[in-house]
């Protein structure tokens, strides 16, 4: 069983899935969440401090080799501030050869400018949700780690059920199945599944079938959107969660993050 905190949490984030209405906007892109955190902070406290017509009348400057990255960024959260054509135009030039420390920065202010120009167009607001694994169209992307029951890699013929299970689940939740890797002790997937799919059904199914033959997987999975984990990262953390079961104070191990940020355009 769940504790009561772990059940708490999955019920919270699934009512939260079940309430976005339809006209949300998923980043694609790959960043990570630190650096998200960090850009809607920056330019909360930007605009709070109405330094937003100042920076735009510097937007040249973005082109401008003589500019500091910190200006850069600056004028980046302006023009994302802008529901302007020109602004939106700005930050798209700039990503056609952005500075490499700026890339997802930029990806981020240009997002963020799409967004409001649609709410300025459409007269409504426009849900913005970001993970760090991003997503395509209206779904998300997870990382998906199984646990092999016994010692040693999977077989040939358990790997292949695994990968046919987990391709016919995804694809029957028209999703789709990006990479599967199988390693000692565990298999890992990439896969992209739509942001209201049943995801604890859909992983348990997979699970379950690939059980009836041979019983090789164990019911614990880990699940994310935050970020693809090393096999440094896995084995850490399957060594932390054998440490809790060791010491009574974890029932079940299963760790299912879907955490996202969602930013409402006002």
């Amino acid at each position: 069983m769940k504790t009561m905190d772990e059940e708490f949490l999955y019920k919270k984030i699934q009512e939260a899935l079940e309430s976005i209405p339809e006209n949300f906007n998923i980043l694609e892109e790959q960043i990570d969440v630190e650096l998200q955190i960090e850009y809607f902070e920056f330019a909360r406290k930007f605009r709070d401090d109405d330094k937003v017509d100042y920076y735009l009348g510097l937007k040249d400057g973005l082109f401008d080799s003589l500019s500091d990255l910190d200006t850069r960024k600056k004028i980046l959260v302006a023009l994302a501030s802008s529901s302007e054509v020109e602004s939106f135009r700005a930050i798209e030039q700039y990503l056609k050869d952005p500075d490499k420390e700026l890339k997802d920065w930029a990806v981020l202010a240009l997002q963020e400018s799409r967004m409001l120009m649609h709410s300025a167009l459409l007269d409504e607001q426009q849900v913005f949700i970001s993970t760090g694994l991003g997503g395509k169209g209206q779904k998300l992307r997870y990382f998906v780690v199984f646990l092999n029951k016994s010692g040693g890699e999977l077989s040939e013929m358990q790997k292949k059920l695994l990968h046919d299970e987990l391709k016919y689940a995804v694809d029957q939740n028209d999703g789709e199945l990006e990479e599967l890797s199988s390693m000692i002790d565990f298999t890992t997937a990439t896969v992209i599944i739509p942001i209201k799919a049943p995801l604890k059904e859909l992983f348990r199914g997979i699970i379950d079938e690939c059980n009836q033959y041979g019983d090789f997987l164990k019911e614990d999975m880990v699940i994310t959107n935050v970020k693809k984990l090393n096999p440094f990262e896995i084995v850490e953390l399957l060594n932390q969660q054998r440490d809790a079961e060791a010491e009574g104070n974890s029932e079940d191990p299963e760790d299912l993050d879907e955490s996202f940020d969602e930013e409402e355009d006002e």
